[in-house]
């Protein structure tokens, strides 16, 4: 099916703000992690026990996407994100004057909830108001956000939490999530035709689920994304761990090697313009499984720890190399349903790494991390190529020539 008529470029501005949310929205992700200590001591818990505060968030991240996709389609996907950044605002803002665990715990969950709208319907309204061929670049710039947020989260939760206490870091989030979600509104007011939602959604939430699941290139994508996250995630968690068994690097250093990653992904956000027209969505995606083969295997092999970051770096720029290419096709799973389609692409991710962690955990207990870079060495350059296949058969059968 084509996809709607769609503007050539959409707003810098709305760009940019989409941007800011989606800093705010990856960066809860993992903000809570460094301030488990103080939330132990502040509620008179053990650290496991507060760890329910964390573990709540991303259950609510990963399953309530699913709600907020169709509800998007049907009712604007650029309104919903406004809506949603305002209810993550209050929702942290709860979380600041917690009295209790169960309580921090309860607005962990609804912030979960309210910000997993964010960054999947953030990308749709880029396909909705992005032409194609600008599409994967738009994206990149709209990644900026996002991998900043990955980056930066937990350094932000910690640097903040021990100078002002743990409370104040919910206080800052509230107010980023307030800042996007009320210009936003503003932009919306300025520019009625942002807001326009797709006018072919059509049916029950249940029902565009369906609609976008019955199509085989939709199956591929989502699947190809569920692999991805699940083999490239269940390797990349234990770096770390393969950082201090290894070569005894220290917990601070551990920090600035895996936030490398975060670097890397940054590095590609700058040049992904340029590496589009270069390479294009297939040039990206090979190249991008090459690199990630090449990264693993050197994590492999590090016979020092600074091989070993060079290795996270260039994991960071192929994977987004990847990746990109991943969501650019998601939002063309199903064009009069992209909020449908691109929260069945965040619920696969999210699955594939909650199934992939725990699979490669018992084989880095007993042999180490070596052999799960070994593995993600081989299995994720097949995978892009395989994919990178998938899209040259979908072009030619179309008569695309795009790519």
């Amino acid at each position: 099916m084509s996809a709607p008529a769609a503007p050539t470029a959409a707003p810098p501005l709305a760009i940019a703000l989409l941007s800011v949310a989606a800093f705010a929205a990856a960066a809860n992700m993992r903000v809570i992690d460094p301030l488990l200590v103080q939330l132990s001591a502040s509620f008179g818990v053990t650290v496991g026990e507060a760890s329910i505060a964390a573990t709540v968030f991303l259950f609510a991240n990963g399953v309530f996407v699913l709600v907020h996709g169709p509800f998007g389609d049907r009712y604007g996907k650029m309104p919903v994100v406004a809506i949603a950044c305002v209810g993550a605002a209050a929702c942290c803002l709860l979380g600041a004057i917690s009295t209790s665990l169960n309580m921090l715990t309860l607005a962990r969950f609804l912030t979960g909830v309210t910000s997993s709208a964010i960054i999947p319907l953030a990308i749709a309204w880029v396909g909705d108001n992005v032409s194609y061929e600008k599409r994967q670049a738009t994206l990149a710039r709209f990644l900026t956000g996002q991998t900043l947020g990955l980056m930066t989260g937990a350094a932000l939760g910690g640097a903040i939490g021990d100078w002002l206490g743990w409370r104040s870091v919910f206080w800052v989030l509230a107010g980023i999530y307030v800042m996007a979600g009320v210009a936003l509104l503003a932009v919306m007011r300025a520019r009625p035709e942002i807001a326009r939602r797709t006018e072919r959604s059509q049916g029950s939430m249940i029902g565009q689920m369906f609609s976008v699941l019955r199509r085989p290139w939709a199956l591929t994508v989502i699947l190809v994304v569920a692999l991805e996250g699940g083999v490239f995630w269940g390797a990349f968690t234990f770096v770390g761990a393969d950082l201090h068994q290894r070569f005894d690097m220290g917990f601070a250093a551990i920090g600035l090697a895996v936030a490398a990653f975060g670097a890397g992904g940054f590095l590609y956000v700058m040049v992904a313009h340029h590496l589009v027209r270069i390479l294009g969505e297939r040039g990206l995606c090979t190249w991008g499984g090459v690199g990630l083969g090449i990264a693993f295997a050197g994590m492999a092999l590090a016979p020092v720890a600074e091989v070993e970051f060079a290795a996270i770096v260039l994991s960071g720029v192929s994977f987004y190399m990847l990746h990109n290419t991943l969501q650019t096709n998601g939002t063309q799973m199903a064009p009069e349903a992209r909020g449908a389609g691109m929260a069945l692409f965040a619920l696969c991710l999210f699955i594939g790494q909650a199934i992939g962690v725990p699979i490669a955990a018992p084989i880095v207990d007993r042999w180490g991390a070596p052999p799960i870079f070994w593995a993600a060495a081989v299995f994720l350059p097949l995978l892009a190529f395989w994919f990178s296949a998938a899209i040259t058969r979908r072009s030619q059968l179309s008569g695309d020539t795009r790519n």
